[in-house]
């Protein structure tokens, strides 16, 4: 097949052979712009090959050839056009009238002139088309009634029966819709009318959008149909070629298998790295992988180790196989106590340092290092300043040992109201020495939880959680991950998340020597810190709000206004204190006489004549708009 423009081909393109491959014959670029414009490809190469899958009819360009307006028209368009075909030509416009009256055909006729035309209203260039209507008398001369243009542009002219051409008529054919003009092969840029446009005459132009598949490219390709490119008909050459389509990770995962897949990376995601494995390094274009599935369990626990200066953050798989046994929490204020309290589990502390209550407020209760508490509820109390305050109300356990009866025990018992911004520090209370795996863990305790790796997994002989004191168990993210292996070490496999690591993938034939059943999996995956922290910002993970910041003393505001009214004073009288020490002792006798008598009539002068009376710049730092306690630094004026 020769090569025709790309929208020669589509017009007489039948949907029902599709698909067809294309050749590009003559490439396409378009200087400085982008890869794509609008989601169409706008930049083809020669030699390029497209798979054409499908043709959608995007518009229709309606175009006037007598004066080259246009206007855009639905697909869905209901009006019917008629094709004007089949030319005859008369010498005369006189032997045109009369063959039209002897045939009985029906006015109006439409028909074009070979040579110029002039008139008193305009000049008829060759090859527009005119609209004949009747016969008239004009200036007392037989007159062809003729129509040249449309719409608002229409003009009327009279010409002569005796006007010379030669004329060509054209015949209308029967009303088509819009589609089945587009359809027919035999109406293509023929000269066609509408009544339900403005124009008596008009041609069109469809636009096309071409939907194709063409190599390496992930997405289906659009090409429009206007783009200026030859192509060649190759379906019949190209049965063998096969065109490779890309994928993302998360497109396999949303496919479902079949699995295993053998795949090659194309493209591996810009950014810092999320995971800190030895694997991270093998990701990288032309690596090939075996993707065996899904991982199970989907979950997963994020963790921090304890009792280090800098932190260390996991990812714990749910198939993790170590013995964890709990630790004791430990929570720095009284808010924290509320954050673990769960209505219907006991939660027993002791305290680790002395706090003293408030005067204010004597029915906060003070603590002393080792006293022991167990958490009743959270509510409200009414505070001195006229304010509610939220308390936790907890129950003083007794120290003494043996037994009891129940009255007594009751009486050594008694209840304690704590504020949450108490600044208290406290440790758990508890006696499990269990061993928990992890799936008993999470489901028989909440989130976060403090163990102790007390036996390693063994399927990861590299397990690093049991070489720290204490592990932070924080949060608990469902998500599906793949388990996959690298060809070049076919028994080493790993977990990727695609939401967070989405390589761009080809699938390629397996090769033998794959090992055959369950693979083992590392379940535990150290994180980044930026990466941690992105997980512990997610929607599934749980904000706590910070605790309520403490009440203003009245104790301190009243102290701070007496010290300002009394501070005038002291400082008055240090001045008249010091003053007799400042000045220097002048010998009275060397003065001369006139100095003496100008001293005593100065001496008359009142002490406060031409002083004004300061005010005071001390105002009541009790009128602010904020009631939380601010912290004031008392610094001691010496002069």
């Amino acid at each position: 097949m020769e090569a025709v423009p790309l929208q020669a081909f589509v017009r007489a393109l039948d949907p029902a052979s599709l698909p067809r491959v294309l050749r590009v014959c003559s490439g396409v670029y378009f200087e400085g712009s982008v890869y794509e414009i609008c989601g169409n490809e706008c930049c083809l190469s020669t030699g390029d090959l497209i798979k054409v899958t499908q043709v959608h009819l995007q518009k229709v360009v309606c175009e006037n050839p007598g004066t080259g307006q246009t206007m855009e028209l639905a697909p869905n368009f209901q009006g019917y056009f008629t094709a004007l075909t089949s030319p005859q030509s008369y010498k005369t416009l006189e032997e045109l009238v009369s063959a039209a009256t002897w045939r009985s055909k029906q006015l109006p006729i439409y028909f074009t002139s070979t040579h110029r035309i002039i008139t008193e209203a305009r000049v008829v260039t060759e090859d527009q088309l005119l609209v004949f209507e009747a016969v008239e008398m004009h200036l007392r001369t037989r007159c062809a009634r003729c129509v040249l243009g449309s719409g608002h542009q229409q003009v009327i002219l009279h010409l002569p029966l005796s006007q010379k051409g030669p004329f060509w008529t054209w015949e209308p054919s029967a009303p088509q819709t819009l589609l089945q003009v587009l359809q027919d092969p035999a109406l293509e840029d023929l000269v066609l009318t509408c009544p339900t446009l403005p124009w008596h005459f008009l041609v069109l132009r469809p636009h096309y959008e071409i939907q194709a598949i063409m190599h390496m490219r992930r997405t289906v390709v659009r090409i429009p149909s206007t783009l200026e490119v030859d192509v060649e008909d190759v379906t019949a050459s190209s049965q063998h070629i096969h065109f490779i389509k890309p994928l993302l990770l998360s497109e396999v995962l949303a496919q479902g298998g079949p699995y295993p897949l053998f795949v090659e990376i194309l493209e591996v995601p810009e950014g810092p790295p999320i995971f800190l494995g030895p694997w991270v390094r093998s990701l990288h274009k032309g690596q090939r992988l075996c993707i065996h599935g899904l991982a199970s369990p989907p979950w997963r626990l994020l963790a921090s180790s304890k009792g280090r200066k800098v932190p260390r953050r996991f990812m714990v798989s749910g198939a993790y196989g170590g013995k964890l046994r709990r630790r004791p929490r430990e929570f720095p204020t009284v808010y924290d106590l509320l954050g673990a309290f769960q209505p219907g589990q006991p939660l027993r502390v002791v305290a680790t340092k002395d706090c003293e209550g408030e005067t204010e407020n004597p029915e906060f209760t003070s603590l002393s290092v080792g006293d022991r508490l167990e958490v009743l509820k959270s509510g409200q109390t009414h505070g001195a300043q006229g304010r509610d305050t939220d308390v936790l109300v907890c129950q003083r356990l007794s120290d003494q040992t043996g037994e009891k009866d129940c009255d007594e025990e009751a009486e050594c018992q008694e209840q304690v109201v704590l504020p949450l911004y108490f600044p208290g520090s406290f440790v758990e209370e508890m006696s499990d020495s269990r061993r928990y795996s992890l799936s008993d863990l999470t489901a028989q305790f909440p989130l976060p939880c403090e163990v102790k790796v007390v036996a390693k997994d063994t399927s990861h002989p590299t397990d690093p959680l049991a070489s720290f004191p204490g592990l932070q168990l924080e949060e608990k993210i469902t998500e599906p991950f793949l388990v996959v292996s690298p060809d070049s070490e076919p028994g080493t496999c790993f977990e990727i998340p695609p939401r967070w690591l989405d390589l761009t993938v080809v699938v390629v034939e397996g090769q033998p020597g794959w090992p055959a059943g369950p693979l083992p999996v590392a379940t535990v995956e150290e994180l980044t810190d930026a990466f941690y922290y992105h997980l512990r910002k997610l929607p599934a993970c749980g904000i706590q709000r910070p605790p309520p910041r403490p009440p203003k003393s009245q104790g301190l505001s009243r102290q701070r206004t007496q010290s300002s009214d009394h501070g005038g004073v002291k400082s008055s009288q240090v001045l008249e204190l010091q003053e007799p020490h400042l000045l220097p002792q002048t010998k009275v006798k060397t003065l001369p006489e006139f100095t003496k008598g100008s001293l005593s009539m100065y001496s008359k002068i009142p002490a406060n004549k031409g002083l004004r009376p300061t005010k005071s710049k001390t105002q009541d730092t009790d009128d602010d708009d904020h009631d939380y306690e601010e912290v004031v630094e008392h610094f001691q004026k010496t002069l």
